[in-house]
């Protein structure tokens, strides 16, 4: 099994004197949302989905649903996802998620009219791997999402993710048919030695094959994930990466670092523990060096991982839109956000367990569906926490007089301490006075500004699932 990646011999800067609150490293957490799954809680209560959403807007909701089955795992992966499907389960997952739709649309429209018109403004399909599902089966997929919630994917951004196995031309071109927008293809690094490093058992020749396909079926906007930090990872082969997914002009690029977590496959073979100073040396270098080479060549920076090519055409949602109120999540690795709870099934990294709760989820009749389950309330200061959190991890900031509009204060007031530390680390941008946002520094530290932002008792509930 691969070994937790090493630094090549380069020389370190010296640390920035460590700051109470912030962590050691610049990579303690991904915060893709908050309060992450691990946070959630049983709900002894369930409370019924047609209460949670009786008062809610519905007139610009965003509809998710969650596909929990890969051709494989990569080593670095810890998402709610399995490996392969027996006969059969694909086919009765398709059957829980048509239930499921129907009970959570209904309970949608158990507010009446006072709540205004259900309309969904934007769809997006994730997982595991979407594209794991046959052309007929994604089909059905998206009749899911047609007929059962309403959602009019041919008239609002539809983004999909894929891998290159499974971006096969039958697949696309039903996705490209049913209106998606947006493709987003998983490809990591178009090195071979760096894939297999990585635990990602596929070829360059694949790659781009795929990339071919999709360019083929004509779908708007193309994404490519890249990662940085592979053990044996140097700036030439980054950017040999970097230059071969620039050759396809992709719309979007995403560069993520890697991350060695407990239960993936290259955290089971590692012996690290804790932050290791020379590796976040090394993936700070590879992410500058990938962020100035983009900007070169006429890319914008969205967040630290994000960037758009200028001018492209926008073919989903801004990268923080998943996480904003009125998220509809289908599927037993979806999350829902109402501006009170957000909510969800169980969750896990470990094989059995996933296993364990997708077997659940099949299982599940209407009338259970018709209530939450898992979730986490999302009031008072973590409202304030999460709309700070998700906004200051964007590059263009946020403006403060929304924020005290929304609050009755601002974010000095409500987050004293840590904004002073993120100051005094020259992670914010003092140019326009009218908006808080990161400076350079601070977006290339994202994954240390976001976890600092957490709240005691999410950090505590986190912890707590992690000994569990």
């Amino acid at each position: 099994m691969t070994t937790a990646p090493t630094a090549p011999a380069i020389p370190i800067i010296p640390a920035i004197p460590a700051i109470p609150g912030i962590p050691s490293t610049p990579y303690e957490s991904y915060v893709y949302a908050y309060p992450h799954k691990t946070a959630y809680r049983p709900l002894p209560e369930r409370p019924a989905l047609a209460g949670l959403w009786a008062d809610e807007p519905k007139g610009a909701l965003s509809l998710y649903l969650h596909i929990p089955f890969c051709e494989v795992r990569c080593g670095f992966c810890n998402l709610f996802t399995r490996v392969g499907a027996p006969d059969g389960l694909t086919t009765a997952y398709l059957d829980a998620l048509d239930r499921q739709a129907t009970a959570v649309r209904a309970a949608l429209e158990a507010g009446g009219e006072g709540s205004g018109p259900i309309r969904f403004a934007a769809a997006a399909f994730g997982g595991g791997t979407p594209t794991f599902l046959t052309a007929a089966e994604l089909d059905r997929l998206c009749d899911i999402a047609e007929r059962r919630m309403g959602a009019d994917l041919r008239a609002v951004p539809l983004s999909v993710e894929a891998s290159p196995a499974t971006a096969t031309a039958d697949r696309l071109e039903v996705l490209a048919a049913r209106g998606t927008t947006r493709l987003s293809l998983g490809v990591q690094s178009f090195d071979d030695t760096e894939a297999r490093s990585a635990v990602r058992p596929q070829k360059r020749a694949e790659v781009e094959a795929a990339l071919g396909r999709i360019r083929d079926a004509a779908i708007p906007v193309l994404n490519i994930d890249l990662i940085y930090g592979i053990d044996g990872q140097t700036e030439l082969s980054w950017r040999r990466s970097l230059d071969a997914a620039l050759a396809w002009r992709p719309e979007e690029l995403y560069l993520y670092p890697l991350y060695v977590r407990p239960g993936t496959g290259l955290g089971r073979g590692s012996a690290q523990e804790g932050p290791a100073p020379a590796w976040d040396e090394q993936r700070l270098r590879l992410y500058r060096h990938g962020r100035d080479h983009l900007l070169a060549h006429g890319y914008e920076q969205v967040s630290m991982r994000m960037f758009r090519r200028a001018g492209a055409p926008a073919g989903a949602a801004d990268d923080h839109a998943c996480q904003t109120d009125g998220m509809v999540g289908l599927g037993c690795g979806a999350r829902s956000y109402t501006a009170r709870l957000h909510y969800s099934f169980d969750y896990a990294v470990g094989m059995q367990r996933i296993r364990a709760i997708i077997d659940d989820y099949v299982a599940t009749d209407a009338a259970a569906f018709a209530h939450a389950q898992h979730g986490w309330p999302v009031t008072g200061d973590e409202d304030r926490r999460r709309h700070l959190l998700q906004s200051l991890l964007q590059a263009e900031g946020m403006e403060l007089a929304g924020y005290r509009a929304r609050f009755g204060g601002g974010p000095r007031e409500h987050f004293p301490a840590e904004l002073a530390a993120f100051e005094a680390r020259g992670w914010l941008d003092g140019t326009d006075p009218a908006r808080l946002r990161l400076s350079a520094d601070g977006l290339a530290h994202s994954d240390a500004v976001g976890p600092t932002l957490f709240s005691a008792g999410v950090r505590a509930a986190m912890a707590a699932y992690e000994r569990t």
